[in-house]
């Protein structure tokens, strides 16, 4: 039975794992603010908060209701719009209000939740995160400066917010009715659920709500979303090694990741948006196979090698470049699962760069992203991996093309002679994304990019017409 708190009432339920949120909140539940939108996490309408008890305090993530499987959910606090509203409106909902950015008002309510997210954050929130916190809410109606007046609006009211524990502080000023005050001691009643054997395992389902509801809804679920044991970061003995259902949140927040990667934060906000990020896991990412998946190309690019075990407990490694076998499939058996993901610290004078190009910078898919990691001895090239996605049926390890590149000097004579043989080595087609030809245009410019903004200083006198030769 899958128990947990919805606003301010315990569930306890017998509906399918694999059931998603948002039809249990609207239908079974009879709670209609959340709304339903696109289904497929875009619109950001039927936005809710997941609080889960983290180091005896309860911490707070925005999600898409209409991808989160209701096996997710057990054991943690589900707050919908209806759990947020008290006699009175909040300060998130009056500065909305005030700044007329109510608009037609179907999004609203996910504005609202999402904002109120970024309140009971453990950070001190500056303008940048609160306009941030909606980055997965997309109206439709008179854009958005209303909604940035009121973020304005809000972000002042946090200025004296108690980030040691903000929930106190968020009930004393309205921001939430009082009864987040004694959630925590509810949800530590709440027992875990037990191992579901020979069960599809499932972590965020960010995309498999998508592409397979139906088969989800039917199936038998293990969740494996928060599991201990299979998130987390760790850096030992010159590797790190992150947990498959590591949340791309939690990757972009590590201070050991933004240790070894300065620009990772900018890299992975080009990564869906932040409720697809707190629910979204690496390991699903890698899974997905999909020849664009971002995190995919990140990861080729370090070199990355997988950890994976069976229902036995027997594990092996493998190179992450040698786990694509075609479009959509892997090396990996029915009874295997992906553990872990890891990698060697990049060096002193290691030089990474990620970059992708899509329809809208944010919240969209790739037609076109690619990832290097080079080390240089002077301007001798003694190391490189290079990425592609949306170039091949499969993500892409240019291996002919860091062959070539292997003890070159690094001038524009070795990177145009690297692009002719980098277009040998790909195969695009012509899709929505775009056309073959457009899409190895936008690899050779994306590999230029990678250059340009590594060694500003040695390419930044390259004129659009050496690049375009």
């Amino acid at each position: 039975m899958i128990s947990f708190i919805l606003n301010d009432t315990t569930i306890e339920t017998l509906q399918p794992a694999g059931m998603t949120l948002l039809d249990f909140i609207r239908y079974e539940k009879r709670l209609v603010g959340t709304k339903i939108g696109c289904r497929e996490g875009d619109c950001g309408a039927c936005t809710i908060l997941l609080g889960e008890l983290v180091d005896g305090q309860m911490q707070y993530l925005s999600m898409t209701s209409c991808i989160t499987p209701l096996i997710n959910v057990h054991g943690k606090h589900v707050v919908s719009i209806e759990g947020i509203n008290g006699s009175d409106l909040t300060p998130v909902q009056q500065a909305i209000v005030d700044e007329s950015g109510s608009q037609c008002g179907f999004c609203t309510v996910g504005f609202v939740v999402s904002l109120t997210g970024e309140c009971l954050s453990r950070k001190i929130s500056s303008y940048d995160d609160v306009v941030g916190a909606v980055d997965g809410n997309i109206c439709r109606c008179t854009g958005y400066k209303s909604i940035e007046r009121a973020c304005n609006n809000i972000h002042s009211h946090l200025k004296e917010k108690d980030i040691s524990n903000p929930i106190p502080w968020c009930s004393k000023n309205k921001i939430v009715p009082d009864y987040f005050n004694r959630i925590v001691e509810r949800i530590e009643h709440i027992k875990p659920l037990p191992q579901s054997i020979g069960a599809v395992t499932i972590g965020g389902g960010t995309d498999l709500l998508v592409q397979k509801h139906d088969d989800v809804y039917e199936s038998s679920i293990q969740g494996l979303f928060g599991k201990k044991g299979s998130i987390g970061i760790k850096v030992s003995e010159g590797k790190c090694s992150i947990g498959a259902i590591t949340s791309v949140s939690e990757l972009m927040e590590s201070e050991e990741m933004i240790g070894m990667f300065p620009n990772l934060f900018n890299h992975m906000k080009l990564v869906a948006s932040t409720p697809i990020r707190n629910s979204g896991t690496i390991g699903g990412n890698l899974v997905n196979a999909s020849p664009i998946g971002d995190l995919t190309a990140f990861f080729l690019a370090l070199n990355s090698s997988i950890l994976i075990q069976n229902n036995n407990g027997d594990q092996r490694d493998l190179f992450l470049k040698d786990f694509y076998r075609g479009y959509k499939t892997y090396d990996l058996a029915v009874d295997e699962h992906l553990i872990k993901i890891q990698f060697d610290m990049p060096r002193e004078n290691t030089h990474f760069n990620f970059e992708k190009v899509s329809k809208r910078t944010y919240l969209d898919i790739a037609s076109v992203n690619s990832a290097m990691s080079i080390i240089l001895s002077g301007m001798i090239i003694s190391d490189i991996h290079i990425s592609a996605g949306g170039v091949a049926p499969i993500p892409k390890y240019l291996a002919k093309t860091r062959a070539f590149l292997l003890g070159k000097i690094l001038n524009e004579k070795t990177i145009l002679a690297a692009i002719d043989i980098m277009q040998d080595e790909i195969a695009p087609i012509s899709d929505a994304r775009g056309t073959e030809s457009y899409k190895r245009l936008l690899l050779r410019q994306l590999f230029w990019a990678h250059f340009l903004e590594l060694f500003p200083e040695k390419f930044e006198l390259i004129t659009l017409k050496s690049v375009a030769q």
